[in-house]
């Protein structure tokens, strides 16, 4: 083992999903009978303030306590965890190769060569890991080999592995949020040809990330600082009410009422709670613009799909029906439930479904 993200692309037994974010603990546990997947735990647990700071866990042992006693409370044995980092932590890279290499001169070429050519750090502060992908035929008819190469800072995986060595439990994974979530909808994506790109937006918090899939590989990625937090305070703030900290405020709003047909905003129609969010979303439609159109304009021969919305602000109220008339593109709240064809024992909104595509993508990684 290189280091702690060289276990990325790896197999092993089952394990626990345990998705961090700024908001809240989530954890899973997924068994399969047979072909069928079935949830043994789905819970949660707020993170208590002062944990994060601008995005950033400043208090690594609070965290790591909240982690062993949610484990404890909802008697949780399991030692082996699978986690994520946010996208935003990550580089990574499609970068082709030639097919030629046995396996130690690609590590070579890749882990050094390569990587002192895209990333922005030195070599040694971050920590590496890579997959081959599919082979294709260059302009020059020389046989080449994509390869998926993933860097984080050295910083960034140490932290989380403190957090679950002070939890008592083995962090035997550590990936891409992205990728755990690209792995929950593999089978959707599977619809797609490679001339299609699918367009997966994010909705957390505290920001959106963006990932444009071609054939399950994130080609492009990008965060913006504009999360359901974002949402939720100009809402509240325009009403003049407390500043919650859940979603559930906005999960019951009708977004799309008061928009006209050519997708202007019809303020007679809306309160100033309504207008605001309006606003923030708004906002977000221009950057995710703006992110298509730039990975566009440098790849051939393209399409944009669809967009697939995820997180928790995928569950706010028409919020697929609002990008597809602001972007002109087919936008869908993905549902990662019936995606997997998952058993659950016990109802789960449609609204929180969204929501649970990174934890479920951790759960089902070694099953």
């Amino acid at each position: 083992m290189l280091n702690n993200l060289t276990k990325i692309f790896a197999k092993g037994d089952d394990n626990i999903g345990v998705e961090i974010n700024s908001q809240r603990v989530n954890i899973a546990q997924i068994t399969k009978q047979g072909q069928q997947y079935k949830l043994i735990k789905n819970v949660s647990a707020d993170i208590p303030e002062g944990v994060y700071e601008d995005g950033q866990i400043v208090d690594s042992l609070t965290l790591s306590e909240l982690i062993k006693d949610t484990f404890k409370a909802n008697k949780i044995s399991a030692k082996q965890v699978s986690t994520a980092v946010p996208m935003r932590e990550a580089i990574i890279r499609v970068i082709p190769v030639p097919a030629e290499l046995d396996e130690e001169e690609l590590k070579d070429m890749v882990l050094v060569h390569e990587a002192g050519m895209h990333l922005p750090y030195p070599r040694e502060e971050v920590d590496l890991d890579y997959a081959k992908l599919g082979y294709f035929m260059d302009e020059d008819g020389i046989e080449k080999v994509n390869v998926l190469l993933v860097a984080t800072k050295k910083e960034v995986t140490d932290l989380y592995t403190e957090i679950f060595q002070q939890a008592e439990l083995q962090m035997k994974v550590l990936e891409i949020n992205s990728f755990a979530l690209i792995r929950t909808i593999r089978e959707q994506l599977r619809s797609f040809s490679s001339k299609e790109a699918v367009v997966l937006v994010d909705l957390e918090f505290d920001s959106t990330e963006i990932a444009i899939v071609v054939e399950g590989v994130p080609q492009f990625s990008r965060t913006v600082p504009i999360g359901t937090y974002q949402m939720r305070s100009a809402y509240s703030q325009a009403m003049d009410l407390p500043d919650t900290s859940g979603t559930e405020l906005l999960n019951d709003l009708d977004v799309f009422d008061g928009i006209e047909d050519s997708g202007d905003i019809n303020s007679a129609q809306l309160d100033p709670g309504r207008l605001a969010l309006l606003k923030i979303l708004g906002e977000l439609s221009e950057e995710l613009s703006r992110s298509i159109n730039f990975y566009v304009n440098q790849s051939e021969d393209l399409e944009i799909a669809q967009l697939l919305l995820a997180g928790p602000g995928a569950g706010i109220s028409q919020i697929d029906e609002f990008f597809t008339q602001k972007l002109n593109l087919p936008a869908i709240k993905i549902d990662p439930v019936a995606t997997l064809a998952l058993d659950v024992g016990q109802h789960i909104a449609s609204d929180l479904r969204p929501g649970l595509g990174i934890v479920l993508g951790l759960g089902i990684r070694d099953i």
